[in-house]
């Protein structure tokens, strides 16, 4: 591979601008597909995503202490930027944003901070304290600095879109959000960087998150009590798997829904499949 196909590198934020505000002169939009490195297929179809609404594509590649917990894999999170290069060379990517925490902190964890308000204290965030405050802190700040036309996520991680978008809704923020489909492995693995944790015996458990999906999906007819038994049937089917939540909540909303709902309704799940924490969705309709 010749090092000429790889994307530029910009680790600052005044590069970064100055290179988008040519850009933008010249007339050219720009889509920003914000990541944490350790990039894999599920982060090229966001990239492919982007290529094709946009004239110019961002990659920011940030590993964000805001939003880990004292608890959580910071520090082993994988991190391997030239890697991200070489993943990302040939999909038409202008540059990769990749500054370092003293570039986007200054002065440490800024005291400043957008709040996700009750719904990031629930599912996910009841796990995970803080850690939506953290996402949308950091993401308003790649807003903020890059000033995308369209930003581009993922998914699987639908707490966070929901909130995402309601930011910019709420803050009237030009960027338009974008939303890419999960992308799965051949076993039907959501992909994930976590992933990279997980050993053939605790791969082969994991499949029990998509699998708890799919008999959830198939019950929807039946109704709620249907749903959860099916997937609480399958998760249980594994002694490797530990869940976390499973939940169902209105797609407009976030919030759980009522026994007597019928419509669409997304459901969420996090299990712990040996030390790794993994999440996944789906979109069902209840009848």
């Amino acid at each position: 591979m010749s090092a000429s196909t790889l994307p530029d590198v910009e680790t600052t934020i005044a590069g970064l601008r100055s290179r988008l505000d040519a850009a933008r002169a010249a007339g050219s939009t720009v889509a920003l597909v914000p990541t944490m490195g350790s990039l894999h297929e599920g982060h090229l179809a966001l990239v492919e995503h982007a290529r094709e609404v946009a004239d110019v594509v961002i990659v920011s590649v940030f590993v964000n202490p805001m939003q880990f917990g004292p608890t959580e894999d910071f520090e082993r999170y994988p991190r391997d930027l030239e890697a991200d290069r070489a993943t990302l060379s040939g999909h038409g990517v202008d540059a990769v944003f990749a500054p370092g925490a003293d570039e986007m902190y200054p002065s440490g964890p800024v005291a400043t901070r957008v709040s996700a308000g009750n719904l990031g204290g629930m599912h996910e965030g009841r796990s995970r304290a803080g850690h939506f405050d953290g996402v949308l802190t950091v993401v308003a700040k790649l807003l903020n600095i890059a000033q995308p036309t369209i930003a581009v996520f993922g998914e699987k991680d639908a707490q966070q879109v929901f909130l995402v978008q309601r930011m910019v809704r709420d803050l009237d923020m030009r960027t338009r959000i974008d939303v890419v489909e999960t992308v799965r492995a051949d076993d039907g693995l959501a992909l994930s960087s976590r992933n990279a944790y997980l050993d053939e015996r605790y791969r082969r458990a994991a499949r029990t998150i998509p699998d708890a999906l799919e008999a959830a999906e198939s019950a929807a007819d039946r109704g709620i009590d249907a749903v959860i038994a099916a997937a609480q049937g399958v998760l249980m089917g594994s002694n490797e798997v530990e869940l976390d939540y499973f939940a169902l909540v209105r797609p407009d909303t976030f919030q759980s829904i009522d026994d007597d709902y019928h419509g669409p309704a997304r459901a969420l799940i996090a299990a712990r499949v040996g030390t790794t924490r993994l999440i996944d969705t789906t979109l069902l309709h209840l009848a």
